[in-house]
């Protein structure tokens, strides 16, 4: 029993819960108060038993895991990193083409300048070449706000769809985990790897808490590739890094 449970016991021995009879009364009939008093005291040191007892039996099980670096180690997250590495290289590939239009066009339109400036042309001439720099003009910056629209729409689709990758995977990961924390009878399985809105660890300290993050790395990447090996399978000390966005 807890000490609330401890004092309630007492308040029968001096009497106080008795306050709603006289005192007459316990001396008239003192054997039926005294019985009840006992039974009730049995019942209670029972029930103080049989709560020590659970509570000892029912001793919370927890484990540990760094959801971080299976996410990072997992055959599959390196799979997709080469995917979008590849498309984004399509997408920077894209805009370099784009970008050489809008050179040779600002290369054109440096020439036309020193051909307007040229004083030995006459006003005539001026006026058609200075047409045909306005023209060129506006053609370039159409062209590169085509380029910047491009750029954007198609590195916004291409994050969307990673995002939507990374997903399935942290979601076979979670998985994984439950069907580990079922076979092992886990009551609790604590991401020691998740950082609070100030980047502090949620999980600061755990008595007698197991880390099962190795054997499920190991039970996630079973059926990996030989090519798909992680940086620490090939013994190599650098993470792949992603490919840089294409700049605008």
């Amino acid at each position: 029993m807890d000490r609330r449970g401890k004092f309630y016991i007492l308040s029968f021995v001096d009497g106080s819960n008795f306050s709603d009879q006289s005192p007459a009364a316990h001396i008239r009939n003192p054997i039926p108060n005294m019985t009840l008093f006992r039974r009730f005291l049995s019942l209670a040191l029972a029930a103080s038993l049989i709560t020590v007892a659970t509570a000892q039996e029912a001793k919370i099980k927890i484990a540990t895991v760094d959801m971080q670096e299976l996410f990072k180690q997992y055959h599959r997250t390196n799979e997709a990193q080469k995917q979008i590495n590849v498309e984004r290289s399509g997408i920077q590939k894209d805009n370099n083409e784009r970008l050489a239009r809008i050179r040779e066009l600002e290369t054109n339109l440096g020439n036309l300048k020193k051909q307007i400036e040229d004083p030995s042309i006459n006003e005539t001439k001026k006026q058609a070449l200075f047409k045909d720099w306005q023209m060129q003009q506006q053609e370039g910056i159409a062209l590169d706000r085509e380029r910047r629209e491009f750029l954007q729409r198609r590195n916004q689709a291409l994050n969307e769809k990673m995002v939507q990758r990374m997903k399935v995977i942290l979601e076979d990961i979670r998985k994984l985990v439950e069907e580990q924390a079922k076979t092992d009878n886990y009551d609790y399985v604590f991401d020691k790897s998740g950082l609070s809105t100030s980047q502090v660890p949620f999980l600061l300290y755990t008595k007698d808490a197991t880390d099962i993050t190795a054997g499920l790395l190991t039970d996630l990447n079973k059926d990996a590739p030989e090519e798909s090996a992680t940086p620490e399978e090939k013994g190599a000390d650098e993470e792949a890094a992603p490919a840089p966005e294409p700049s605008e």
